[in-house]
């Protein structure tokens, strides 16, 4: 999976809607990453057959329509984050993402944790239901719930913490009051307070749904601010399902 994150990015100021196979990191070039680098199968001379076969079967499960955006993102996580990282879930909705984060860094001897915000309590219990429900781990050590909008996350997470992901779920809580949805003008401060805190070789990850009124605004904003980004110290990208106009797009912002 980690050859496919990097073959993936394109600038989205390219006219190409399914920005798939980018550059050939594994063919040429040095790894643009800090010395630090989290991902050697990205980096090396060749791919094995079974990291080719799973970005294939990534790949095809998506165009194909068998495989959700939702579980692309989770798969791109995976190659993103190491067990004892600190990510954020921006919109924690009924607590399907941050269970996916914290099964992904949180490890045996108290490393890895995960700062979930929303703005609706029923969201936050609802999280914190699935979260025990789940799993055995001690909640406390791993994970902070905060009942704050997603552009209030530099008021929470410290400013010391490395941060190697960010995820956003944009639009409406699942199940909940379809008339509380995100907008871009707390989504946008959002994603600025997200690029200065996530570190290099990070992720921001959005999940744009667009099917309700104001969700293809609030995709244009998200598009206007990545494509904004500096190529030096950006790479972006969007997965779009261009027959299906209210199937939800993947967008991945990956910092140099």
């Amino acid at each position: 999976m980690a050859t496919l994150l990097f073959r993936s990015w394109q600038s989205l100021k390219s006219p190409t809607s399914l920005r798939l196979g980018g550059r050939r990191l594994s063919h040429h070039g040095t790894c643009p990453l800090p010395s630090r680098c989290s991902y050697p199968a990205a980096c090396s001379s060749s791919s094995s057959p079974a990291a080719i076969g799973l970005e294939a079967e990534t790949l095809l499960g998506f165009i194909s329509g068998k495989m959700k955006a939702t579980e692309v993102a989770h798969l791109v996580w995976k190659s993103i984050l190491q067990k004892g990282d600190c990510a954020i879930d921006a919109t924690c909705g009924n607590g399907h993402d941050s269970l996916a984060l914290l099964r992904m860094i949180a490890d045996d001897s108290g490393h890895g944790f995960v700062y979930a915000f929303d703005i609706q309590n029923s969201a936050i219990e609802s999280t914190r239901s699935l979260l025990e429900e789940s799993t055995d781990l001690d909640l406390k050590n791993y994970i902070n719930l905060s009942l704050l909008c997603h552009s209030k996350i530099e008021d929470v997470v410290p400013k010391d913490a490395v941060i190697r992901l960010m995820a956003f779920n944009l639009g409406y809580l699942p199940g909940g009051d379809k008339g509380i949805i995100t907008i871009a003008e707390t989504t946008l401060p959002a994603l600025q307070a997200a690029s200065r805190v996530v570190a290099s070789g990070g992720l921001i990850s959005i999940l744009v749904y667009v099917g309700h009124p104001g969700g293809r605004d609030e995709l244009e904003a998200v598009q206007t601010f990545a494509s904004n980004l500096p190529t030096e110290s950006w790479s972006c990208c969007k997965l779009e399902r261009l027959n299906r106009p209210a199937a939800p797009i993947l967008v991945l912002l990956f910092k140099k």
